[in-house]
């Protein structure tokens, strides 16, 4: 009986556990960066934005147009999920996370490098705005 129940644990297939470590590390760096990403932003959101992208009109006004650029991400999210969760069932889940987190890169630092309103006018924050979906 021993031997019977040997032979079935040999033929399971086990998960290497520096595999299961790599996968939770990598996930919790994405995470981190993501929501780094989300406080860095909604600060300059209510602190430097208001000011070079939406800088016409009343400020008030100009934060909650801020602010909403801000809320674009919320609304990319998921939509981000569904389409880079199919591709990791097609590609792989390690190249579908290295393109995410590349394109949260290369978006935060387009929004860094954006012209201000006064250098384009209102393609500014329409710019802001795709960068931000991105």
């Amino acid at each position: 009986m021993q031997a019977t129940a040997t032979t079935l644990n040999e033929g399971a297939e086990h998960v290497p556990v520096n595999s299961c470590n790599k996968v939770v590390v990598a996930s919790l760096i994405g995470t981190a960066i993501e929501f780094f990403d989300f406080y860095i932003y909604a600060t300059a959101a209510v602190i430097v934005f208001p000011h070079i992208f939406f800088p016409q009109g009343d400020p008030t006004a100009a934060t909650l147009q801020s602010l909403a650029t801000f809320a674009i991400a919320f609304v990319a999210r998921p939509i981000g999920s569904a389409v880079f969760g199919h591709f990791g069932d097609r590609v792989g889940r390690k190249v579908t996370l290295v393109a995410s987190l590349l394109t949260m890169g290369i978006s935060t630092v387009a929004i860094g490098l954006l012209p201000t309103y006064e250098t384009i006018g209102i393609l500014a924050p329409v710019l802001l705005a795709l960068a931000r979906f991105g």
